[in-house]
């Protein structure tokens, strides 16, 4: 079982989240990035504004400037009405994504971000720091600005997104205490009016606070800053209630005492999932994304996700994927509460099984890749499929293992090598004439003497993607060396003419 210290909390924090979804709202008929947007509301009877844009930021703006001022200040400034409401639900939508790609307990850190309880869902994204840069770069692609951080509890991602130096940060496990220290006491999530008092005692930093004896804090402030603190610092457990899908599939079941024991997880991990796949069977529906959510004693919440490469409803895989992952689980002081949640679904037909004596059954490989894809991420596991192009280093892509088979195929007109090098690699080679093979080549320092060759076949470069390629040419050959290995080479230009490349000679594969 995994240790406590290594439960894991992303802070996505969007500074600029009320306009940024305007904007995106908008779409075309949204002002332009330079130009300074304002939204404004009610505060009382005075309207103010609420929420600034980047560009009203620079002009000096600051939320809660009342608005004949701010108009006075800055003729040009645009002005919207604010929508908190919608601002809510944006961020509910955008937590419903996120559920779906990242981890299975996302929930809204109002008003302006995102929490998440990544613990053990980083490995299927490449590590903590692949994932962060994933998560910012998808937000990025729709305008949307972020800020992310991972860390041990909630209270310290959540500061450290919102008043740290850097954009994006992972914070090893255990250095909380370290990584705290020098924020200001406003990261606590503190009121502040609480805030102004500490300020008045001298208390500005989160290390300071910390220092001092907890009674006098408590009697002064109430139990506000010691609750806080102790979040931050992962003394005292904070609840991530995840948001739901509209209406899932879901099973659950409670327990009148806890359980830890993996075989009992396991045993009750078996009960839950055939309810769940006759719940499936009645949607004609298959799962593709299944989460177990394990409620502690505590209030903390475990969590299991299992995905697969095409709808399933077989309770035997199921069962068996879910339990894979039990050795990932922290019971703490127990389980209360299980809860089995087709997170993602895809309509699957009744399939009758053919008899043998009619037709030979296809291989299904299908409960491999969901093994396999569960154990190192969906992202390490993939074919290649033909693309159309010329050049052999575009002809191929990758795609799921299980994507249907497309409708090109590889070229044959020339045979292509079993084995093509990521980069073609350089090498010292000489011919005779311009439109024949090398006699030699001395490649990763070793010098092969040709014994005979095939070849040019010549590719042209993709002018109609790249203005540089307009006059680029490749000849390739297939050449066997004297030991009776055979290499492919090509020479970059036409032997002639500079401008159709360097002349120089080049390996891009190996013929098995």
């Amino acid at each position: 079982m995994p240790r406590e210290d290594l439960h894991r909390v992303v802070s996505l924090y969007l500074p600029l989240w009320p306009t940024d979804r305007i904007r995106k709202k908008l779409g075309k008929d949204a002002p332009g990035p330079d130009t300074p947007l304002a939204l404004v509301g009610r505060e009382g009877s005075r309207r103010v504004v609420l929420s600034l844009d980047l560009a009203a930021r620079r002009l000096g703006l600051r939320p809660g400037t009342p608005v004949a001022k701010a108009q006075a200040l800055y003729p040009d400034l645009v002005l919207m009405d604010a929508d908190p409401q919608g601002d809510r639900q944006g961020l509910e939508k955008l937590a419903l994504w996120f559920q779906q790609r990242i981890s299975p307990i996302v929930a809204v850190d109002a008003p302006d971000g995102l929490v998440l309880d990544t613990t053990g869902a980083d490995h299927l994204h490449g590590g903590e720091m692949a994932m962060l840069k994933d998560m910012l770069h998808r937000l990025a692609g729709v305008g949307i600005r972020a800020r992310a951080v991972v860390a041990d509890t909630w209270g310290a991602a959540h500061g450290l997104a919102r008043y740290g130096r850097a954009p994006i940060a992972v914070v090893p496990a255990g250095q909380t205490v370290r990584a705290l220290a020098e924020l200001p006491v406003e990261a606590l999530r503190l009121s502040a009016s609480i805030v102004e008092g500490l300020a008045t005692l001298g208390v500005s930093r989160i290390g300071a606070l910390a220092a001092m004896p907890r009674a006098p804090l408590v009697l002064r402030f109430g139990p506000d800053v010691a609750q806080r603190l102790d979040q931050a610092l992962g003394r005292v457990g904070e609840a991530i209630i995840p948001v739901r899908p509209l209406e899932p599939v879901e099973v659950a079941r409670s327990f009148a005492e806890p359980i830890a024991a993996a075989q009992t997880i396991a045993r009750y991990i078996g009960k839950l999932v055939p309810p769940l796949c006759q719940a499936l069977d009645t949607r004609a529906e298959g799962v593709r994304r299944l989460d177990l959510l394990l409620h502690r004693v505590d209030s903390r919440i475990q969590a299991i996700r299992v995905v697969t490469a095409m709808p399933v409803r077989d309770i035997k895989r199921l069962t068996r994927l879910l339990c894979e992952k039990i050795e990932t689980i922290d019971p703490g002081f127990g389980i209360e509460r299980m809860v089995l949640i087709a997170a993602l679904t895809e309509p699957m037909e009744r399939r009758q099984r053919v008899s043998s004596l009619i037709a030979e059954e296809e291989a299904d490989v299908s409960d491999l890749i969901d093994t396999l894809a569960n154990r190192v991420g969906t992202q390490a596991l993939y074919r290649f499929t033909p693309v159309e192009s010329d050049l052999p280093e575009r002809s191929f892509c990758r795609v799921p293992a299980l994507a249907p088979e497309g409708t090109k195929d590889w070229p044959e007109h020339w045979p292509r090598p079993t084995r093509l090098l990521a980069r073609p690699e350089a090498v010292q080679a000489m011919a005779e004439l311009p439109d024949q093979p090398p006699l030699f080549f001395i490649w990763r320092g070793v010098r092969r003497k040709v014994k005979c060759a095939d070849g040019p076949e010549r590719v042209f470069g993709e002018w109609w993607k790249n203005d540089a390629e307009l006059t680029i040419a490749r000849d390739y050959f297939r050449v066997e060396d004297t030991h009776g290995e055979r290499f492919w080479l090509y020479r970059a230009g036409d032997g002639e003419h500079g401008e159709t490349g360097s002349q120089g000679w080049f390996i891009h594969g190996i013929f098995g």
